[in-house]
């Protein structure tokens, strides 16, 4: 089985668990080829849950859950060394990051000390307990969730750990014809099934290297660098997008040009397209940047997207 038809099983098998969000599919599998993270601003019940349980279960994947909590300290994430009596000795217990796929429900309601237990690994793919680094498995994708609605409690995220998500999007409520759809499921007994693996670690690895591989021509190129200037560069924006996220929209662009190769029988060329960028450049930059004004960032970047010039 080649990439592409790789690719259709993997987008088919979450299509048919998680009822009409093809984009944010689409979206989580760029996040994830792109060797990135994603953050999910949404309110509870959509389907978050499922949508990372799910992804961690199709390419046979280890998946852990933390909540969130104001009383969570770093070593509950990361792990810690246990004396055990049996050996004389101290022995390390791993923490939940020890997985493919961690889900942080609810990220902004740890301390900023826990936040920054998660920034290592985030980074780095690996933890340091005790001076002793350990690499996490891989591929390490992490999957945070937030309510944009509920801000009572919270420890909001500071812009160098929002930098870290290569995406941010939201899933959003279903239409009506989805929750019917979905009540349906639920009387026939078929809303929670099994999920059987499709593709493994090994090649989603693989098709993160393949990803990287995808051409991108100096006139794309230098559009990505552009709109990303501009955000520096705008009256309505205090803080503009970093390096980070330059690299972060190329990488996002290779990777949905591939998922959108082997989706797209009309697509042949394997390149990222203008579209690609304009597609992706609220998912990727509008959480990067701290507007002026009362103006949303999704309506920042949108305005961009229309000045800057497209090759």
């Amino acid at each position: 089985m080649d990439s592409g038809e790789k690719i259709r099983e993997l987008v088919k098998a979450l299509q048919r668990i998680i009822v009409g969000k093809d984009e944010a599919i689409l979206l989580i599998l760029t996040a994830l080829v792109a060797g990135g993270h994603a953050l999910l601003e949404d309110v509870p019940g959509v389907g978050k849950t499922l949508l990372a349980k799910s992804l961690a279960a199709l390419i046979a994947g280890k998946f852990q859950r933390v909540q969130c909590t104001p009383d969570l300290l770093p070593t509950d994430i990361t792990g810690t060394n246990i004396w055990n009596p049996q050996t004389g000795a101290f022995q390390f217990m791993p923490g939940p990051v020890f997985a493919h796929v961690l889900l942080a429900d609810e990220i902004n309601r740890a301390t900023p000390r826990t936040q920054s237990a998660l920034l290592e690994v985030m980074e780095e793919n690996q933890v340091t307990v005790d001076g002793v680094s350990r690499p996490v498995p891989s591929p390490f994708f992490t999957i945070a969730t937030q309510n944009p609605v509920e801000y009572q409690g919270t420890f909001p995220l500071p812009e160098a750990q929002l930098d870290r998500f290569t995406l941010s999007f939201s899933l959003g409520y279903p239409s009506a014809a989805e929750e019917l759809q979905m009540l349906q499921r639920q009387r026939e007994g078929t809303l929670q099934q099994e999920v059987t693996p499709c593709i493994t670690t090994e090649e989603v690895l693989q098709l993160r290297q393949r990803s990287r591989e995808v051409e991108v021509s100096q006139a794309v190129a230098a559009y990505i660098v552009n709109l990303v200037r501009a955000t520096r560069e705008d009256n309505e924006i205090n803080l503009g997008v970093s390096p980070r996220g330059t690299v972060a929209l190329q990488r996002s662009a290779q990777a949905l040009a591939l998922l959108r190769s082997a989706l797209d029988p009309q697509r042949q060329s394997l390149y990222v397209l203008p579209d690609d960028v304009k597609f992706l450049a609220p998912y990727v930059l509008g959480h990067r940047i701290i507007p002026s004004g009362r103006r949303s960032r999704r309506a920042i970047i949108d305005r961009l997207l229309h000045t800057v010039p497209v090759p």
